[in-house]
C-alpha cells in the first residue's frame, strides 16, 4: 500500500469511522443535453419532420444534429447523437423505398402471372 493511500484511509476512518473505508461514487459528465431537452427531442423524432419547416422529408441524425444546434444552441456530432439516442431506448430504422407511383394491380399481377403483360 502506497504511504499517501494509507494517510488518506486513516483520515477518512478517524473522520467517519468503518464507513469512510467504503469507496465512494465516482463523478460523471453530466449528460450533454438535459432531461427536458431529451423529451423534446423524442417528440419530434416520433412526430417526425415537416420538410416545409425542417427542410428534410426524414430524420437523419445530421439533420438532428443541425436541428439541436438550431433548437438548443448545442453542436454535437452524427456519432455523439447516435449514442444519446441509444441511451434514450431509440434505435436506428430505415424504411423501405415505396415508389410514389406504384400500382398494386399490377404487382399483384406481376406475382400471379410473371412480367409477361395481357
Amino acid at each position: 500500500m502506497d504511504r499517501q493511500a494509507l494517510r488518506d484511509a486513516v483520515t477518512r476512518y478517524n473522520a467517519e469511522g468503518v464507513t469512510g473505508l467504503f469507496d465512494r461514487p465516482k463523478g460523471r459528465r453530466p449528460e450533454w443535453l438535459s432531461e427536458s431537452e431529451q423529451a423534446t427531442l423524442a417528440a419530434v423524432i416520433f412526430k417526425g419532420p415537416k420538410p416545409e419547416v425542417d427542410g428534410v422529408c426524414t430524420w437523419t441524425r445530421e439533420a438532428l444534429a443541425i436541428w439541436i444546434s438550431a433548437k438548443f444552441g448545442k453542436t454535437l456530432h452524427p456519432g455523439s447523437l447516435s449514442r444519446i439516442l441509444r441511451r434514450m431506448g431509440m434505435s436506428r430504422q430505415k424504411a423501405r423505398p415505396v415508389h410514389p407511383k406504384k400500382d398494386p394491380k399490377a404487382q399483384e399481377r406481376f406475382e400471379k402471372r410473371g412480367s409477361a403483360i395481357r
